[in-house]
């Protein structure tokens, strides 16, 4: 089965299971989508559980915060076999 990453599309790659509203804010039997690692790191590095449960619950929303978008964009360029390294948000953390 090929596997595609829903927030930058790359394919084949290994996805893990991201809840749209975080479990600890109800989102256990929520909504998921699923991430290839660098996605999901990146997501959980640039925001809060307390904005994706609020704000972020969508892919829609999530592709279109600035961060993301450029993020994104250069995400479809790399090989889907490389290890993405995660760099952490200088948005201040609450």
């Amino acid at each position: 089965m090929v596997e595609i990453c829903e927030l930058c599309g790359r394919s084949p790659i290994k996805t893990t299971e991201h809840h749209l509203i975080p479990k600890e804010y109800g989102g256990a039997e929520g909504p998921t989508t699923m991430l290839c690692s660098a996605c999901h790191r990146q997501l959980h590095a640039l925001f809060r559980n307390d904005e994706l449960a609020n704000f972020y619950h969508t892919l829609e929303r999530i592709q279109e915060h600035p961060d993301m978008e450029k993020y994104i964009r250069w995400v479809k360029k790399q090989d889907p076999e490389k290890r993405i390294t995660t760099r952490k948000s200088n948005r201040k953390k609450r």
